[in-house]
């Protein structure tokens, strides 16, 4: 059986990946506003994504006999100063997501609640992936500076991004 402190922090990680989600499709929206519709879906595979890592901590708190309770979302960043700023603060959210995952094991390895730690491994491992990913997009950006032939050809990749099944 979870403990008190091991539910509610499951149930704020679960809710800050909806959150995730919120601000990733927020993000999404601000690359259609930018006539950047690869860009844009990226970010919409990265909003569905989050959607199922809240929906994993979800089915595992059920699977413990515990309670799925979810919290308030804060209202995301509705626009950015260009594509690179978008995807920096993207990379600040997934470091932020990284270091929340941390703390939760943290929390489950005091307690030693062996299957929670195990459940965790796989987000900490997916975590290494999320900032990889996000940091490949940046020094994509940078190495395309101002070059807007540059840019509608990196939209035109990050559009063929698809999610596979977790």
């Amino acid at each position: 059986m979870l403990s008190e402190k091991l539910v509610k922090a499951l149930n704020d990680q679960m809710t800050y990946e909806l959150h995730a989600g919120y601000i990733y499709i927020q993000m999404a929206s601000y690359f259609h506003d930018q006539n950047l519709p690869g860009m844009a879906k990226w970010m919409e595979m990265q909003a569905q994504e989050e959607a199922g890592h809240a929906m994993k901590f979800y089915g595992y708190l059920h699977s413990r006999m515990a309670h799925a309770e979810f919290g308030e979302l804060a209202k995301p960043t509705p626009s950015y100063g260009s594509p690179i700023d978008a995807f920096k603060a993207a990379m600040e959210h997934e470091k932020s997501v990284t270091s929340r995952i941390y703390k939760l094991l943290e929390i489950a390895q005091d307690e030693k609640d062996h299957p929670t730690v195990s459940f965790l491994q796989w987000f900490v491992d997916e975590q290494v992936e999320e900032e990889a990913n996000v940091d490949e997009v940046i020094q994509r950006l940078e190495q395309v500076g101002d070059f807007r032939p540059g840019l509608y050809f990196l939209d035109k990749e990050l559009g063929s991004r698809t999610v596979t099944a977790e």
